[in-house]
C-alpha cells in the first residue's frame, strides 16, 4: 500500500462536506456510509480516515455556525 497523505484526506473530506452538507452528520458510522456512497475508496483504512476527519470537520463547522448565530443575535439587541 502506498503513502496516505493527510492533505489529500482533508481535501476530500472538505469536498464531501461542501457537496453533501445535508447528508453529513457528527456521527462517524453514518459518515462512513456517506464516504462509501460517493467516493470509490480503495481501502477501508483510507475510507475510515476520511470519515473520521469528515466527522471532526462537521463538528467544527456546526460549532462555528452556533457561535456566529449567537453573535448575530447579540448584535441585533
Amino acid at each position: 500500500m502506498g503513502n496516505i497523505y493527510t492533505r489529500d484526506i482533508k481535501r476530500i473530506a472538505v469536498e464531501i462536506y461542501e457537496k453533501y452538507k445535508d447528508e453529513v452528520t457528527t456521527d462517524y458510522s453514518k459518515n462512513k456510509e456517506v464516504v462509501k456512497k460517493y467516493i470509490d475508496v480503495y481501502s477501508k483504512k483510507v475510507r475510515n480516515r476520511i470519515a473520521g476527519y469528515l466527522t471532526r470537520y462537521a463538528k467544527r463547522m456546526s460549532s462555528q455556525k452556533f457561535v456566529s448565530e449567537g453573535e448575530v443575535v447579540e448584535e441585533s439587541e
